[in-house]
């Protein structure tokens, strides 16, 4: 009866005219219409019945008027969000925000997140930024920002009340596996993702960390390979390639650096999807920059989407050993579409499938060798890992750059890349991680000898 009624209304019968006329089938059409096609429209037209009768109820009943934009726009975003935890219907403030992350330079925290259950699940923190320096981890569960519980919010809800103007702080509630819940106060800054750095280790080993994959990362990686070559004044004996707590990025650079190492014409990865311009694959071109120099790559339960492609390509081309612990498991295909008013839709449209036809989604990689979480540090030693650059002796001081000369800012600045290189390095010895892959790789060149 209540439907009947809202029916009168006109702008309701508008809309529900022009979606009957679309899904509607004419006379012909039914005649060739099996009793699956007609049970399935049927159900259609039941589904489309409660959705008006609960969209009358509230513009009846509810407690302040709300307009139709506001009730149609929140019952896209819910039919989308329900679909898996990376679709979304976004909003024209929401498409920006995607479109500033996705070029590498934003403000926040510094966290790549997805939602799960009635939490918001670290997948994992970025390098060198303020919620890396809090410590905060890959698996942490945020289940309160500020005052405001996490349950019920959506994930762009989540990333909102997380951003905000650079240097102010927020403080997030976090649940750790074996511990209560605690809060943490993170200061918001500019992120600018730095994805590749690398150092030599001893012995001709190089190692290289790649933080995420942006459109530069495949140049910046062979260039840091090229000048590791140069410093052992000789080709890599062998390389650690870090993936851990990489959330990935995009597309093309894992399939370009998975190719750096690959000298064969297989395939890294392809893509699987219901309709048949979605599936595509993605092959290598000959040519290895390390000649066929042993890799370990290291993964954690941080490493998602474009890392899982690069450790599974590189793993089922017996290219490398892969260290660590199984992978997030994000190996899903998200498409974006611009609709109108500047409103977007993030879809998932495919699954990725590593060469030998293994699915990542939900399973993740599954390391060669598995590690555990084992600190090579004390609790003393953990305390100045963690602490800022202004808590550590000796270091460089803030000086108004007009009282000095080029010169002397281009001598302090060699100065502080000569220490960060030092205390990296200096890390790097005590990750129990990148010490068994030093092992393994030395046992490696030797075998190969």
């Amino acid at each position: 009866m209540i439907l009947l009624n809202y029916f009168k209304r006109p702008l309701f019968l508008v809309i529900f005219s022009a979606i009957f006329a679309l899904s509607t089938p004419t006379y012909s059409e039914k005649r060739k219409l099996n009793t699956e096609e007609q049970q399935n429209l049927q159900e259609f037209f039941n589904d489309l019945e409660v959705f008006t009768i609960a969209y009358s109820n509230i513009k009846r009943l509810y407690v302040e008027d709300v307009d139709n934009k506001k009730l149609f726009t929140n019952a896209i975003k819910g039919m989308v969000s329900g679909l898996d935890p990376h679709s979304v219907y976004l909003e024209p403030k929401e498409q920006k925000n995607l479109l500033e992350s996705a070029s590498g330079k934003f403000g926040g925290l510094g966290i790549v997140i997805s939602k799960k259950d009635d939490a918001i699940q670290v997948i994992s923190p970025i390098d060198d930024t303020p919620a890396y320096r809090a410590g905060i981890q890959a698996g942490d569960m945020i289940i309160k920002i500020g005052n405001k519980p996490v349950r019920g919010m959506t994930l762009e809800d989540g990333v909102n009340l997380m951003r905000g103007k650079p240097g102010t702080d927020v403080k997030i509630t976090v649940v750790r596996k074996n511990k209560k819940p605690f809060v943490v106060k993170i200061t918001r800054e500019i992120i600018t993702i730095v994805s590749v750095k690398g150092y030599l280790l001893d012995d001709g080993i190089g190692y290289v960390r790649v933080s995420s994959f942006q459109k530069p990362t495949t140049d910046l990686l062979q260039e840091t390979i090229e000048r590791l070559i140069a410093e052992n004044e000789g080709h890599l004996e062998s390389l650690i390639l870090d993936l851990r707590n990489n959330p990935g990025g995009v597309l093309d650079a894992a399939v370009d650096i998975s190719d750096l190492f690959l000298d064969d014409a297989g395939t890294i990865v392809y893509t699987k999807s219901r309709i048949q311009n979605g599936n595509a694959r993605f092959g290598a071109t000959s040519g290895d920059i390390l000649l066929g120099s042993p890799m370990v790559v290291l993964i954690n339960e941080g490493s998602a989407s474009a890392s899982e492609i690069v450790a599974g390509a590189l793993q089922d081309h017996k290219r490398a050993i892969i260290m660590g612990n199984t992978s997030f498991g994000k190996g899903s295909v998200q498409t974006i579409l611009e609709l109108k008013d500047g409103y977007g839709l993030k879809v998932t449209t495919a699954r990725y499938y590593t060469p030998n036809d293994r699915s990542i989604q939900a399973k993740g990689i599954e390391p060669d060798i598995k590690l555990k979480n084992i600190s090579l540090e004390n609790e003393k030693q953990d305390e100045i890992a963690s602490a800022k650059e202004s808590d550590l002796e000796g270091h460089l001081e803030v000086e108004n750059p007009s009282k000095l000369s080029s010169k002397e800012i281009l001598d302090a600045q060699e100065k502080s890349k000569m220490k960060e290189d030092k205390e990296a390095l200096e890390r790097l010895e005590k990750d129990y991680f990148v010490h068994e892959a030093r092992n393994l790789l030395k046992a490696l060149v030797v075998l190969k000898k």
